[in-house]
């Protein structure tokens, strides 16, 4: 009857709007796990609890072994990272280079005027409050030449454009990075008042960033930065 027929095109009107919803679902969350997937400097609570839920609300169905959940616990554990791009385990394999490089500096038979290299290089994942490794040396510990190499080391890789996983980020996003270390013990406060004051960031952009990287840059909104006394 006409009702009947009235009744089944609204029926597939409704599986239709559905699945154009679901279909709209899916494409948000592929294209946030694909974001997910580069990897940044934080990963907000909301955003880990959202990759769990895609990764075990959808399944995947297999004729052979029935359904499994769409993402594993490693690939999980992988994408949920709360900061930077590594995990635990392989955060420790890293730390380990620079345990690695200062015992094959320290080996080298250094002339006086270099026999401080070691130190230098070996103190660039050192932080002003004692948090940083491998030594856990303080801010009075380190020399000032160790605690420039922190602040360099740390300004070339945000910059870096050769990195695989990540792109290089301009210069107004680095020194808010490097604005919010200051702020929280990570680098050297009075060194980085120089970096950014002497404009030491720029001279070393217009040598080595690409053009669409140098950015403007309003000093007075890095966090932390003291603004010239005089």
């Amino acid at each position: 009857s006409a009702l009947d027929e009235v009744a089944a095109r609204k029926r597939l009107a409704q599986i239709d709007q559905t699945l154009r919803d679901r279909l709209r679902q899916v494409e948000g969350d592929r294209e946030f796990l694909r974001h997910a997937n580069v990897g940044g400097e934080a990963m907000a609570p909301e955003e880990r609890e959202r990759v769990n839920r895609i990764g075990t609300g959808y399944k995947w169905i297999d004729v052979s072994e029935g359904t499994a959940d769409f993402l594993t616990d490693d690939e999980i554990k992988n994408l949920t990272i709360s900061r930077g791009t590594l995990n635990n385990e392989e955060r420790e394999k890293i730390n380990h280079h620079i345990v690695a490089t200062i015992k094959m500096l320290e080996a080298l038979p250094w002339p006086k005027h270099l026999s401080h290299v070691p130190e230098y290089a070996g103190g660039h994942h050192e932080r002003m409050d004692g948090k940083g490794y491998p030594r856990g040396l303080k801010r009075e510990q380190m020399s000032v030449q160790a605690r420039v190499m922190g602040i360099a080391d740390i300004f070339e890789a945000l910059t870096a454009k050769d990195r695989p996983y990540k792109r290089g980020k301009t210069l107004s996003e680095s020194l808010k990075i490097l604005g919010n270390f200051r702020l929280n013990g990570h680098i050297d406060p009075d060194l980085f008042d120089i970096f950014v004051r002497k404009k030491i960031y720029l001279r070393y952009a217009e040598q080595f960033l690409d053009p669409d990287q140098i950015d403007e840059v309003d000093e007075s909104k890095i966090p932390g930065f003291a603004a010239d006394p005089a």
